[in-house]
């Protein structure tokens, strides 16, 4: 063999021996991967978690577990995801909180949300209903505000929780419609729920899953719904934004991985992840849960997540300057 053909025998050598490397397809996943999440067991955010890891499992053929860390307005569990291996075997189902209010109630943090993580995908709304207890005499929102506004001293509503997205829904409306309202705290969802249902307090902001119960029970009134349009199995209720332009309020889960994932598996994750929401059985429990599925790309769902910081950061340093 002359110099000329060992050296064209060379190079055939090396790209042949490249070819199935850049032609191989992405092996993942190749074994079970963990979902964390800030969730308490049982609550809507981790039956969401868990459909989507049945859904995602029955893609993969591999198991798809979810670790709970509830506690701390969502610290705990970032924490534990923000130091997970970067190799997409170990990833972060996050609310809304998480990223709307910690890093403004929180002055350090021990990792930064933009540096430590990279968004997969949206995975659904939850949005926030405004209801009233049955007693009180209105039967719209407009006559909920004009009610507000001729009570002397205003009006209190009940939240879930300090901070979090339905206190912070009430906090809106008050300062958008300019409404004398209060925030009176409870210890959870089902205190809120009984304060409103016995007339303790008038109006409740929550989301329509926790709510869903009272609702059927007639316990609360619901007036309206703070998503951007109005509810496929709720179009009877109008939107709040029908009476205050603008208006939109909801919480949201979000599929993140820990940065410096590779990229090929985090766009994998997310074609896999919008299969899994387009699945009939999937958007069904879904409703159920009220939570609307809103499938975005990666980038998409960062932008999506930064215009929800600009929205709600300037309420969360307002809410807790009051404190």
């Amino acid at each position: 063999m002359n110099g000329r053909s060992l050296v064209a025998f060379t190079v055939c050598v090396m790209l042949s021996s490249a070819l199935p490397a850049v032609a191989q397809p992405l092996d993942y996943p190749a074994k079970p991967v963990t979902v964390i999440t800030p969730a308490a067991a049982g609550n809507s955010p981790d039956v969401a978690a868990r459909i989507i890891a049945d859904r995602l499992a029955q893609i993969w053929k591999q198991q798809v577990l979810i670790l709970n860390r509830p506690g701390a307005g969502g610290l705990i569990a970032a924490q534990a995801a923000s130091t997970a291996e970067r190799d997409g075997y170990t990833l972060y189902m996050t609310q809304a909180s998480t990223y709307t209010v910690l890093p403004v109630m929180q002055d350090k943090l021990p990792f930064d949300l933009d540096r430590d993580f990279v968004p997969i995908g949206l995975v659904g709304e939850q949005p926030i209903a405004v209801a009233v207890t049955p007693s009180l005499p209105v039967n719209s929102l407009p006559e909920l505000m004009e009610l507000v506004r001729k009570t002397p001293g205003g009006m209190f509503f009940a939240a879930t929780n300090r901070g979090g997205q339905s206190h912070l829904t009430g906090e809106l409306l008050r300062a958008k419609a300019n409404l004398p309202l209060t925030f009176v705290h409870a210890s959870g969802a089902a205190a809120s729920i009984n304060d409103v249902s016995t007339g303790r307090i008038p109006i409740i902001f929550e989301a329509v899953a926790g709510l869903a119960g009272a609702l059927q029970g007639k316990m609360v009134r619901p007036l309206a719904i703070a998503s951007a349009q109005r509810l496929p199995n709720m179009p009877e209720l109008p939107t709040v934004a029908e009476f205050v332009p603008g208006f939109e309020s909801k919480g949201w889960l979000a599929l993140m991985a820990p940065a410096g994932t590779p990229d090929a598996i985090v766009r994998k994750i997310n074609a896999d992840l919008l299969t899994a929401l387009d699945h009939p059985e999937v958007k069904q429990k879904f409703e159920t849960l009220g939570t609307y599925i809103r499938p975005l790309s990666p980038a998409d769902t960062d932008a999506f997540i930064k215009s929800e910081q600009a929205l709600w950061w300037p309420i969360v340093r307002a809410v807790n300057e009051k404190k």
